[in-house]
């Protein structure tokens, strides 16, 4: 990150933070569907932000988030999983063409198929590892998928929305 845009980021950072323990967190579906919409902070960092940076980011946010959800470090291990694996699924994902350097990561420069996969594939990660912390059960497997599948879709609906009111 540059001098340039780190303030810039900080406040987006803060921002979602807030957003979600303060709003967020009481959106929840039929007991299955819940928006971890914080996990925006890590995914809309800056492309040249180094992994050691982003999983500092992401225990930050996961133990800001855990302190207000009483799930003693079950975000912060999952929120820092997500953030280390994120250089790689960015790598995962490069379309042919590469990346433009100058390029932000949002849905208006990035484009929606490739900003749903992205969001997506994390989001999965995030939920699955969170939801199997709080289950401590392999035979709670399969509710475990569906709570992650159906949150999933409502997060991946809420960071969209999110990206629509972006003025970049």
């Amino acid at each position: 990150m540059t001098s340039r845009n780190i303030i810039p980021q900080v406040l987006i950072f803060i921002f979602y933070l807030l957003l979600q323990v303060f709003f967020v967190r009481q959106l929840v579906f039929f007991n299955y569907s819940f928006c971890f919409a914080y996990i925006a902070t890590i995914l809309l960092l800056p492309f040249e932000t180094t992994r050691l940076q982003l999983v500092i980011l992401g225990f930050v946010a996961g133990i800001f988030v855990d302190s207000f959800y009483n799930t003693i470090g079950a975000n912060a291990a999952a929120a820092t999983l997500i953030a280390y694996l994120r250089p790689s699924i960015i790598t995962l994902l490069t379309p042919q063409r590469g990346y433009d350097e100058r390029q932000t990561l949002t849905m208006r420069s990035m484009g929606l198929s490739w900003f749903l996969s992205y969001i997506g594939l994390l989001a999965f990660i995030h939920h699955f590892v969170l939801f199997m912390l709080e289950a401590s059960n392999w035979g709670l497997f399969v509710p475990v998928l569906i709570k992650t599948l159906a949150s999933v879709l409502f997060t991946s609906v809420v960071i969209v929305i999110m990206q629509l009111f972006r003025n970049d």
